[in-house]
């Protein structure tokens, strides 16, 4: 969890000075949803990123 507020802070806080908090929290979730879950290698899909697993398995349904 640590390394994950470390990125977060790094990433996204101290990025820039945030007008709202609405605007905060919206750069949150974008960051987390285009940014970190696409990268994160994950254990239950073989150590892979959720984008090498996708490529790999259409890539096997289209075969």
């Amino acid at each position: 969890m640590e390394s994950f507020f470390s990125l977060l802070q790094k990433n996204v806080l101290d990025s820039q000075r945030w007008s709202t908090r609405a605007h905060l929290r919206l750069a949150i979730v974008t960051w987390i949803e285009k940014t970190y879950h696409r990268k994160r290698r994950q254990r239950r899909l073989g150590r892979l990123t959720p984008v090498e697993f996708e490529i790999i398995n259409s890539g096997l349904k289209a075969a």
